[in-house]
């Protein structure tokens, strides 16, 4: 069985990128959310093994923006451990 990051995190989670979602793209909330639930960041997130959750809402963020640009969050500065500068 899959370990599934638990509810309490993925909720609040789910709230902040619903708002970031919502306000980038010009949506309600409730399309931020839908875009959200449906994308493989959320997915990604909700595998307890990948331990998304470290990072912060906003870097979740770019890794759904990444996923929708390139069709991969994992193009994401975040997963990919490029050095900036």
């Amino acid at each position: 069985m899959d370990e599934r990051t638990r509810a309490s995190i993925l909720q609040n989670f789910d709230s902040e990128l619903a708002g970031l979602i919502a306000q980038s793209r010009g949506i309600s909330e409730m399309d931020g959310l839908r875009l959200f639930l449906a994308s493989e960041t959320h997915a990604m997130l909700a595998d307890d093994k990948l331990k998304l959750w470290y990072f912060s809402p906003l870097a979740v963020f770019d890794m759904w923006e990444n996923e929708v640009a390139t069709g991969d969050p994992r193009n994401s500065l975040y997963l990919r451990g490029d050095e900036i500068g």
